[in-house]
């Protein structure tokens, strides 16, 4: 009944929230919606402590790391197993998945088991759809996660009810009291603590008519249970508002916190972007997530959703929390300023311009400089460019003839701080080449007046091109600025009259997220329309996780509410291919620029009906060449078919063996025997013309290594 999520425009409806896509015209101011305690400084946001066994949560405690098991809850040694492997990698808590009696009956045993080993880590009882099986666990585990889609009511179903009289949608929030109540009591009686988990994907059939798959329905949701509890004078709880896609996950908890201000409500905040994925593209989608909200202070404890191993969870997970906490105990930040363009309700994306050919330009195309999806730039050396086939390989190009091509993924232009000397043919027909293919080179306007470049793009500070410090070497016709943050408003301002062909926006010496979005509320107020490419640094000693978890949280950060026109990542020690890919990896994260399938995989539990990982793997060998279709790979019926609404085709386990095929939210094959079910699935997508074959690599192409 809605538009897909994937490009993240909703349709609308009076009084609710929406998020769209768009350039953004002439400024608007906003009214103030404070969902944080500051927009300039990372100020973590108070919340009261609630008790989850041994582990308190809330603002005055770390931010608590968590993780899920795999396992048939069924099997006692395995599952007793896995949640020791998570707790010795630092888990503070485990969750287990309790769909049934039987696995009702084991966790008693579990725990008792746990205890008996010396593990009193609090385990949390994760239910669907059967509020006695809640009932029976919470007898046992610290804590119990329900999901208000799916509590009371238990329709697997997406059927559109008319809500004609709104007297009729309050009323049966009466059934859901008298469903949700008897487990209140008994957390309140036991001291279990609870958390209220909406799931953009498992939103009931109720408030998908009401309010749409949307933020709001979210928070409504989660509201509803709520009030109860606070009713029964039941405290004992959190909340989380997970999604696959950041943007709406990241929208959906500002909403939810903004609306907490507003009632008075200090409850803790559970942070995690559901069926993240696996590998670089699941910590970086996590990461744009969770690392957006802690950078401004929300979140209390956190859980990176990977389709790997639950005990590789924690490093990504840790790694978030250390950074959360050491931009609020540091309070990073800058001086306070007025901030009143950025939209947190309607996303919109602020577009520079593209660059157009002008007569200067003689016979260089400066037209492929910057994408108009979002741009990627790479940082290349000179020891990179000595193997020049190899280094086109690097940066994403097709390679004919040892000729560089641009390709769906190439790097859009690089940027080199030392260039060869004109007396160098090899390395200066090199560069040509790329020229010729539009990929740019922008080199310090220093270095080029030593020894000019034809074409090359002079690299100039903002402070010194405002001051008029910015003399256009031999050879140049195009000026780009780097911005480090802490210019004055009349220098950031200098951009209209300068008219660079983009700005690389590199803080290195302020908070990255609080000083960018100061330049871009100066920029958006002035009308000036210069595209920025956020450029961030690495020391030598980075590793790839940290590079990814960073590059996440910080310039994710400022995507989610469409600040930034692209991305640069600089890593000494690390491998330009690997950078590349990153820096598309983070658009593509960010719903800005698609450059190879998207798939929503959901991490296991003890609900999945086949290896989740294997099968992921399988899929993506035969699909990962088709970038604009996202796959959902789900193990089970409980998130499966709301996710599909973030992808173009699902794969879900129906039964044991069994496997049922979707395009977008319905169902078109069911039953599909597991060993044929990935052709199926190959063949449904050619079916919907949304099939291309691989392409065929030269073999030269192949066989290049480094010399």
């Amino acid at each position: 009944m809605q538009a897909s999520m994937r490009s993240g425009v909703r349709a609308s409806a009076p009084g609710r929230m929406v998020l769209r896509v768009k350039a953004t015209a002439s400024p608007a101011e906003l009214p103030p919606f404070k969902y944080c305690e500051s927009y300039s400084q990372s100020k973590r946001r108070p919340t009261r402590t609630i008790h989850i066994g041994k582990v308190k949560v809330g603002s005055e405690h770390p931010i608590a790391l968590q993780t899920m098991t795999t396992t048939d809850t069924r099997d006692v040694e395995a599952t007793v197993a896995q949640v020791k492997l998570c707790a010795d990698a630092g888990a503070d808590m485990v969750r287990i998945t309790v769909q049934g009696k039987k696995e009702a009956d084991a966790c008693a045993q579990i725990r008792a088991r746990l205890f008996e080993d010396g593990y009193d880590t609090p385990l949390v009882a994760d239910i669907h759809f059967q509020p006695y099986i809640a009932m029976m666990v919470a007898e046992c585990f610290e804590k119990i996660r329900i999901n208000p889609g799916n509590y009371a009511d238990g329709r697997k179903t997406f059927e559109v009810i008319n809500y004609d009289d709104p007297k009729q949608f309050e009323e049966e929030k009466a059934y859901i009291e008298e469903v949700f109540t008897p487990l209140v009591l008994k957390c309140k009686e036991l001291g279990r603590a609870m958390r209220i988990g909406t799931n953009h994907g498992s939103l009931s059939a109720r408030i998908l008519s009401y309010y749409g798959d949307t933020p709001r329905g979210m928070v409504e949701s989660a509201f509803e249970f709520a009030e109860i509890c606070r009713k029964h004078d039941y405290h004992n709880f959190l909340f989380s508002m997970k999604a696959s896609n950041p943007l709406v996950m990241v929208s959906a908890y500002r909403l939810l916190a903004e609306e907490m201000y507003k009632r008075g409500w200090d409850y803790p905040i559970h942070l995690g972007v559901t069926e993240a994925g696996e590998g670089e593209d699941g910590r970086m989608k996590s990461a744009i997530g969770i690392g957006a909200l802690l950078m401004d202070g929300l979140g209390d404890t956190i859980r990176v959703s990977l389709t790997e191993d639950p005990e590789f969870e924690i490093d990504p997970c840790r790694r978030l929390a250390n950074l959360g906490t050491a931009a609020t105990s540091e309070a990073w930040g800058v001086p306070a300023f007025e901030e009143k363009l950025r939209d947190t309700h309607s996303f919109s994306r602020r577009v520079g311009d593209l660059p157009v050919q002008l007569e200067t330009d003689g016979a260089f195309d400066y037209r492929g400089l910057l994408h108009r999806d979002g741009t990627v730039f790479s940082a290349v050396t000179m020891k990179e460019l000595s193997q020049a086939e190899f280094m086109y390989k690097k940066l994403g190009a097709k390679l004919a003839v040892g000729m560089p091509f641009k390709d769906i993924a190439t790097s859009d232009s690089i940027l080199m701080r030392e260039i060869p000397l004109s007396s160098d043919e090899a390395g200066r027909r090199a560069l040509r080449r790329l020229q010729e293919v539009t990929v740019h080179l922008m080199v310090p306007a220093e270095a080029l007046a030593k020894d000019p470049l034809a074409g090359a793009v002079a690299l100039f500070s903002l402070k010194d091109a405002a001051a008029g410090k910015a003399t256009m070497p031999e050879g140049s016709v195009r000026m780009a600025v780097s911005i480090d943050g802490t210019e004055s408003v009349d220098e950031i301002k200098a951009l209209a009259t300068l008219k660079p062909v983009v700005a690389l926006l590199n803080t290195t010496s302020v908070s990255r997220i609080h000083a960018s979005r100061r330049v871009f509320e100066i920029i958006k107020a002035a009308g000036i329309t210069t595209p920025v490419i956020h450029h961030i640094q690495f020391a030598e000693s980075a590793v790839r996780d940290e590079i990814v978890i960073k590059t996440g949280s910080w310039l994710g950060g400022l995507l989610v509410d469409g600040l930034g026109d692209g991305a640069l990542i600089e890593a000494p020690a690390e491998d330009l291919d690997f950078l590349r890919t990153t820096s598309f990896g983070l658009l593509q994260g960010s719903r800005m620029r698609n450059t190879k399938t998207e798939y929503v995989s959901c991490p296991s539990c003890g609900r999945t009906l086949f290896n989740l990982q294997e099968v992921t793997e399988q899929i993506r060998t035969k699909t990962g060449h088709l970038p604009g279709v996202a796959i959902a790979v789900m193990g089970c019926i409980v998130n499966g078919p709301g996710e599909m609404a973030d992808a173009d085709f699902g794969y879900v386990g129906g039964a044991p063996g069994k496997i049922d095929l979707y395009v977008g939210k319905e169902v078109v094959q069911r039953a599909i025997p597991m060993e044929g079910a990935c052709d199926a699935l190959v063949q449904l997508i050619k079916d919907h013309g949304r099939w291309a074959e691989k392409p065929v690599e030269e073999e030269a192409e192949k066989a290049l290594t480094p010399a």
